[in-house]
């Protein structure tokens, strides 16, 4: 059934894009998973990449925890240059000296573009000063990327992720964005929706019209981007170079795949069979628990990481059940959970049969919980 959205969406705006270029690089589909933490681990990316994304920025990254070498930090890092050759590493801090060393230190460790956190309304990011407190100070914001710009050069771009503004009294988005490119910025991200308002409401794609009208760098959409009548009319509708997704894309790599159809100009995919959903899972759980291992470097910080891996996984087992009928009961099962093989099993049960959905019970990304 093809839904009102879908007859009203101008069709084609997206297949109108070219190829996504930041700086001299040119990263392919216009088509981008957003950084968001706890979600876009090495694993991941690669699948959504496999699926049709053009990139996909890492969830961001401490600039002190590069400096001083954290464990977890330098975790994030770690990735297959042949599965992800232009590694996009989104890198989260205050103050101009620190992050400039930590975009050094990310070059040296395989970053191939940098993006700065200008966005995320999570307390213990703003109180530092980072995320989206940096829309409070435009002149500190750009400062930022000057300083980054110094550090690496113009071989790694630097890029931003940016909000409309603090709370509505600031919707400041395009003064920001004028900043940072003045400041160096070889693109700007705009999820169009205020500090304040988390991801409540709906996101002002007329905003991402005014940034891309006043600035010359490409301008990258996100916020309420959930299919591909979405994507065709945000582009329609703004003019912007490229769209990230985010939320969409939890549980849901298929997502990907739709867009890179329209993309193409194709006709969307079929509907996702359950084998495959099955496989796919059962693919990206063992390439999680490999990255784990190798993360891990033998030490046993969490416990042994197989074990450690499982658990993590969980927060994937509950996107992709999202909306499935059943899901609840298949979620509390999967939590209890400690043994592979037992996961594996449960997943092959539950999604090779689960075929009919029930949005009413789907969970949502909430940044808040995410972050940790």
């Amino acid at each position: 059934m093809v839904s009102v959205a879908q007859l009203q969406a101008p069709a084609g705006a997206l297949s109108r894009l070219g190829p996504l270029r930041v700086g001299g690089l040119e990263l392919g589909a216009p088509i981008i998973m957003a950084p968001m933490a706890g979600v876009s681990e090495a694993p991941y990316r690669a699948l959504a990449m496999r699926m049709g994304a053009g990139s996909a920025p890492t969830e961001l990254v401490s600039s002190k925890g590069l400096l001083y070498k954290n464990e977890r930090t330098e975790a994030y890092l770690r990735h297959d240059p042949a599965q992800e050759p232009a590694l996009w590493v989104q890198i989260f801090g205050g103050e101009p000296e620190s992050m400039a060393v930590g975009a050094e230190l990310a070059a040296s460790r395989g970053a191939r573009l940098l993006d700065v956190n200008m966005g995320c309304p999570v307390k213990k990011v703003t109180r530092n000063g980072a995320g989206s407190a940096l829309m409070t100070d435009p002149a500190r914001a750009a400062a930022i990327v000057r300083a980054m710009r110094e550090a690496v050069g113009d071989a790694v771009p630097v890029t931003a992720k940016i909000r409309a503004g603090w709370d509505p009294e600031s919707r400041n988005a395009v003064e920001v964005g004028k900043a940072l490119e003045d400041a160096g910025a070889a693109a700007v991200t705009l999820h169009p929706r205020t500090r304040s308002q988390g991801y409540s409401g709906t996101a002002d794609w007329s905003l991402i019209r005014d940034l891309k009208e006043a600035l010359r760098i490409p301008v990258i959409a996100n916020g309420d981007v959930f299919c591909a009548a979405d994507a065709h009319r945000v582009v329609d509708e703004t003019g912007c170079d490229g769209v990230m997704v985010g939320r969409a894309a939890l549980g849901n790599p298929w997502v990907f795949r739709e867009l890179a159809a329209a993309y193409r100009g194709e006709a969307a995919p079929e509907p996702v069979a359950a084998e495959e959903r099955v496989q796919v899972i059962l693919q990206h759980l063992a390439d999680h628990l490999e990255h784990i291992e190798g993360a891990s470097g033998g030490r046993r910080r969490h416990g042994e990481p197989e074990a450690w891996g499982l658990k993590k996984f969980r927060q994937h087992l509950i996107w992709y059940s999202r909306g499935m009928r059943g899901g609840a009961a298949f979620r509390e099962r999967a939590m209890g959970l400690d043994e592979r093989e037992a996961v594996e099993a449960l997943v092959a049960a539950f999604f090779g049969a689960a075929e009919q959905l029930d949005v009413s019970e789907a969970p949502i990304y909430d940044e808040r919980t995410a972050f940790g």
